[in-house]
């Protein structure tokens, strides 16, 4: 997203899957969300299931989104795959880390 105002990224650094989260916020609520997703067909789902759960939601509730949460939207992983789902937690936290320090 070219104006996007945060950025979050997450990488796996066992199996090199990596996810870019970009954002672009008004008044603390997610207005628009994109990714990119460098890894498998997993981490791709991952990365875009929490684009569909995030846009329009506040900061606040962004924070409280928990990797089992995107398993759930997912309808379920293989086990061997649930570190994707990781990266979209880890996604989010350095997103909002990024909207603070330049807040």
């Amino acid at each position: 997203m070219e104006d996007a105002q945060v950025v979050g990224t997450a990488e796996n650094s066992a199996c090199g899957d990596v996810l870019h989260l970009y954002l672009r916020i008004e008044q603390e609520r997610i207005e628009r969300a994109t990714f990119k997703t460098f890894g498998c067909a997993a981490a791709i789902a991952a990365g875009s299931m929490l684009t569909q759960m995030i846009e329009g939601a506040t900061l606040e509730e962004i924070q409280q989104l928990r990797k089992e949460d995107v398993v759930e939207a997912l309808g379920g992983l293989p086990p061997m795959k649930l570190h994707c789902s990781v990266l979209a937690e880890d996604a989010i936290r350095a997103a909002v880390r990024d909207y603070k320090l330049k807040s």
